[in-house]
């Protein structure tokens, strides 16, 4: 298993990424194409290299060579098309690129949170319904018992 991308698949990956979450000015946030967050992204890949790699030879085969290398409105087309055709691969890639993303410190002010790890001082949760497990508590239970 090769654990980088080539520079090709590393351009299309690049473009596809900027199709999948956009920069905003309106909510001043990078796209997953921003430098640092690409970079975090190729660093994340690991186990799912394979499968990003399967996802990026379907895509180019969709665009007919380099997807980077196509026109914006086609490159637009190609990603909503592959958005329905990617199977498992696309599932695997989507996952790297939002746990990235939305570690990223500017993404999680942009949505009012602190850029910090969980612990040691935790977060708040606002409690829920609990009532809403009632019918849950109240099945049979769904295991055998070991003697």
């Amino acid at each position: 298993m090769q654990t980088t991308l080539t520079d090709a698949e590393a351009r299309d990956l690049r473009a596809l990424v900027a199709q999948m979450i956009p920069a905003s000015t309106t909510y001043k946030v990078p796209g997953a194409d921003d430098d640092l967050i690409f970079t975090d992204i190729l660093r994340s890949l690991e186990r799912d290299t394979d499968d990003v790699r399967a996802a990026l030879k379907h895509l180019a085969t969709m665009s007919g060579g380099s997807f980077a290398g196509l026109p914006a409105d086609r490159r637009a087309e190609v990603a909503a098309t592959f958005k329905d055709q990617g199977g498992a691969p696309l599932f695997a890639l989507n996952r790297v690129v939002l746990l990235c993303y939305y570690r990223d410190d500017r993404v999680m002010r942009s949505l009012g949170q602190e850029p910090r790890s969980p612990f040691p001082k935790g977060h708040v949760v606002e409690q829920g319904d609990w009532s809403l497990l009632d019918p849950v508590k109240k099945r049979a239970p769904i295991y055998r018992k070991v003697p």
